[in-house]
């Protein structure tokens, strides 16, 4: 079919779903980073990373014989859970996608200005927009990721030889002075954060970088969510482009990074929120609409690991669900609360399991970048 996703709701044709395979061959670079940042209300988490920004004595001993074991358990345990959503998106007859395999020799990557492990892809969701019948690469907020939509290549050539528009946004140098200062202290683990920043000849001050996921699609509009500089310049860019096709809004410090485990459209006229405070930020017409407040879970509905590292469990990262259809919810398995309040306001769900969620960060909306949608360039907000 041909490229055309204007929403994260209409029925849900083709979709790219990231792996995390690649995982595997890295599991002595990964170490689970603990971060405090969220505006609303200052959760706590972790997030997994293969890049050194950010020291500490997890990562200092993060290839310990016990540590070790533990992740290439939970490595293969999440491996299970993507291959069971890729079994799940094909019995609802959804065309799923994926990445190119990544060498195992493939081990770093480099610019003029720095070097960093590869990351695979497997939170695809971010690193790309589509608008329409547009894929556009978003430039990146972490090295480890420069060149993550490389691996999506011979999917975005099957769409462009449909006639597909393609563009990417321009590429960021990254050096440390790339990045806001006033986002670092606070900024989320997406983002690279530079603890003592170091002048470079490359340096060229505050660039463009944002991710796909801090963007909200509703037919015709755009919401973008800006927490720093470098998303403002993106903001600045988008607008630009999409003039006349698409109108775009700036939704300020909704969180510090993505949206999509804050606010989620499930169908025209209602979101699913994490607060009712999250309505303050929203554009007028927006607030109109109904809203679904997921219950907030209890730490039972989460893992508990054997380690010495507790896993804060978050009341938000299971919100990352993924709309096959206006009636129909993927959402994780373990959420029993978010099952029954979405079926009590009419929607058929479909439970599908993903165990580490608080570990590796990211969930099914996080996973999948949808290609092809049945919907169109509606006004969802006139």
């Amino acid at each position: 079919m041909r490229l055309n996703s204007f929403d994260d709701f209409t029925s849900l044709q083709e979709v790219i779903l990231g792996s995390a395979a690649d995982y595997a061959d890295r599991v002595r670079d990964l170490s689970f980073d603990m971060f405090i940042s969220d505006n609303l209300t200052g959760a706590r988490g972790y997030y997994p990373s293969i890049t050194d920004w950010r020291p500490g004595p997890d990562r200092e001993n993060r290839n310990e014989p016990g540590r070790l074991a533990m992740k290439e358990r939970y490595l293969q345990e999440l491996i299970e859970d993507v291959e069971g959503i890729a079994d799940t998106l094909r019995s609802l007859s959804v065309r799923v996608h994926r990445p190119m395999a990544l060498t195992p020799a493939l081990g770093e990557v480099s610019s003029p200005a720095w070097t960093a492990p590869v990351t695979p892809p497997l939170n695809v969701r971010d690193n790309t927009l589509i608008l329409g019948d547009e894929i556009i690469e978003t430039p990146p907020t972490l090295r480890a990721r420069y060149f993550e939509t490389q691996f999506l290549k011979p999917v975005f050539m099957e769409y462009f030889a449909q006639g597909a528009r393609w563009t990417t946004m321009p590429r960021p140098m990254m050096t440390d002075a790339s990045f806001d200062p006033e986002n670092l202290a606070s900024a989320a683990p997406n983002i690279e954060a530079p603890d003592h920043p170091v002048p470079s000849p490359y340096d060229t001050g505050v660039e463009i970088m944002i991710d796909g996921a801090n963007c909200l699609r509703l037919g015709r509009d755009l919401i973008v969510n800006i927490s720093n500089a470098n998303h403002a310049l993106a903001c600045d860019w988008l607008e630009r482009h999409l003039e006349g096709r698409f109108r775009v809004h700036r939704m300020h410090k909704l969180t510090q990074s993505h949206i999509d485990s804050v606010i989620v459209p499930l169908r025209p006229g209602t979101l699913l929120i994490r607060s009712e405070r999250v309505l303050d930020y929203l554009p007028e017409s927006l607030r109109r609409w109904d809203t679904i407040v997921a219950p907030t879970p209890s730490i039972d509905d989460y893992p508990q690991y054997e380690n010495d590292d507790p896993i804060p469990a978050s009341p938000y990262v299971d919100l990352n669900v993924l709309s096959v259809d206006e009636n129909t919810v993927m959402v994780n398995d373990a959420c029993k609360k978010l099952i029954s309040t979405l079926e009590e306001h009419g929607f058929t769900v479909v439970p599908v399991r993903h165990r580490h969620r608080r570990l590796f960060g990211g969930g099914f909306h996080c996973f999948t970048l949808d290609t092809v949608r049945t919907g169109g360039a509606e006004d969802y907000l006139g």
